[in-house]
């Protein structure tokens, strides 16, 4: 019995993972050891355990552990901050959608339909030209790049989760639980805030985590086409600053990109596992 309540492997070594890079995103700036940004002459592109750089260093001397605990805190940051704020706007856009119907649900999902219509990496590329500095010397004429990666990111995830939890919404407003509170009086406001939005959360936490993913490997993709964050200030930057020395430092690139696998796998794993349990309790109830 004590067998069948014990958590699944992956779901221990995915939470495992999560609280490591979650650390080191909170706590990476209180850890001993060499910064991101500093810069050891003596050391290029040095292999993993060398004395002082325990995964090695990449082509500037720059350590690949302290930049991989730095990076945590942007692609981390960016991706949880851009998903958060998507689920707050886009869960309530869809909740409201389903339950209010008539125009507003109309409106809605036109709005939904436009946004899904156009392609989400030249809505991200159009936000970074716009908003991004202009001048590659002087790039505080611009915003910030990760506001503008933040705004971007949530503007292509929003209609998403919108049509996610109008679907959920819909398929709970017909429940025979919350037909009998119709009956009984209860306000409009009480069945949404107790019946609909408590079985509805569920499902877009799921989609949170399959989305926190994507969004790290877009930023990546991004970086990639020297439109993400300054050289190895995030995984993915880490990634694109160092992809040319593939053929003579391959740990330069390889330990970001197994980091940025083993994050995304993580999160889809997690995703997965609360799909399936949200499965099984939608099909109890």
């Amino acid at each position: 019995m004590e067998h069948k309540n014990r958590p699944p492997l992956g779901l221990i070594l995915s939470g495992a993972w999560g609280a490591i890079c979650l650390f080191s995103a909170i706590f990476g700036n209180f850890l001993p050891g060499p910064k991101w940004d500093d810069y050891d002459y003596e050391n290029f592109s040095s292999p993993m355990f060398t004395d002082g750089h325990f995964l090695g260093t990449d082509t500037d001397g720059q350590d690949i552990l302290a930049g991989l605990i730095h990076g945590a805190r942007t692609s981390l940051g960016v991706s949880l901050l851009s998903i958060t704020i998507s689920l707050a706007i886009g869960g309530a856009l869809g909740i409201l959608a389903a339950y209010r119907r008539g125009w507003i649900d109309r409106v809605l999902s036109m709005l939904f339909n436009v946004m899904l219509s156009v392609p989400n990496i030249v809505l991200v590329l159009v936000f970074v030209a716009i908003f991004s500095s202009p001048d590659i010397s002087d790039p505080s004429a611009g915003l910030p790049k990760w506001i503008v990666l933040v705004a971007s990111f949530t503007l292509i995830v929003i209609p998403f989760l919108g049509r996610v939890a109008r679907s959920s919404t819909l398929s709970w407003t017909g429940r025979e639980f919350v037909l009998v509170a119709e009956s009984i009086g209860m306000t409009r406001r009480s069945i949404l805030l107790t019946h609909i939005v408590p079985n509805v959360v569920p499902s877009l936490i799921s989609i949170y985590c399959l989305g926190a993913g994507l969004l790290i490997v877009v930023e990546g993709g991004l970086s990639v086409l020297g439109l993400g964050f300054d050289s190895g200030g995030s995984w993915g930057s880490m990634l694109a600053k160092n992809r040319n020395e593939l053929a003579f430092s391959p740990h330069t690139t390889l330990i970001p990109a197994t980091v940025i696998a083993l994050t995304v796998m993580s999160l889809n794993y997690l995703a997965d596992y609360l799909r399936l349990r949200i499965d099984g309790r939608e099909s109890r109830i």
